[in-house]
């Protein structure tokens, strides 16, 4: 594993980043971004202008043409292939469409994560205890997802990021599939998320709920930084 001593650097750096697709799709020029650790970082854009590949760069589902990435220490361009997973145990992802798995209940949702990583029966029951609590849902641990509304289904998946300890969450559209009210609401779970010492990037198109949170935002256009703001402007 090659990983970047010193535990000052910037959670994330993207460093000179260029992504172009085989079918000669420019979709990041140029990108130099810092995050530090325990920041809330909005990702905004119109569709196409390169957040979806900015997250798949993030997680090492992508590789760039040229340019440096580091992760939390890890150095992207030189991970071997077989530690991209510890690399990922660092992060937990919330998705737009919350990818629940039909036939468990909540708690075995988001058990499953630590059980992928051989935590104890013990362990299990606590944390996700834990983190069914902080997002609301201490009473639906035996439910199946089909019994609970798009919101609570985002919470269960708020839940499942949580329950192996991140450095950071990365939220891509999630509050795309919820109604207005329960949008807030995620955010908010985001924010005391964050406010407990977890980075927080989050990839949106809703300018009200980043104008109202009033977090840094980065906005990416034909695939550039063109704006970065610390005051929730966009």
């Amino acid at each position: 594993m090659l990983k970047v001593p010193g535990a000052m650097l910037p959670l994330i750096e993207f460093k000179g980043v260029n992504k172009t697709y085989d079918n000669g799709t420019k979709a990041l020029a140029d990108v130099n971004l810092k995050v530090s650790r325990g920041e809330f970082v909005f990702i905004v854009g119109a569709s196409g202008a390169g957040k979806s590949t900015f997250m798949r760069l993030l997680t090492r589902e992508e590789a760039p043409n040229s340019g440096e990435i580091i992760v939390n220490g890890f150095k992207l361009s030189k991970i071997r292939h077989k530690d991209i997973p510890l690399l990922r145990r660092t992060m937990g992802i919330v998705f737009q469409d919350f990818r629940l798995i039909p036939t468990m209940n909540v708690f075995e949702n988001v058990s499953f994560a630590m059980r992928v990583v051989g935590a104890s029966n013990r362990e299990i029951r606590r944390r996700v205890s834990n983190a069914l609590t902080l997002v609301g849902l201490g009473g639906k641990a035996r439910s199946r997802p089909s019994e609970l509304s798009g919101g609570e289904q985002q919470r269960v998946g708020l839940a499942r990021a949580l329950v192996n300890n991140p450095t950071m969450i990365i939220a891509d559209e999630p509050t795309g599939n919820v109604d207005p009210n329960m949008s807030y609401e995620i955010v908010e779970l985001l924010s005391e998320i964050n406010r407990r010492g977890t980075t927080i990037i989050m990839v949106t198109h809703e300018h009200q709920l980043v104008r109202d949170f009033n977090r840094r935002v980065v906005m990416i256009e034909n695939g550039m930084v063109v704006a970065d703001n610390f005051d929730g402007g966009i």
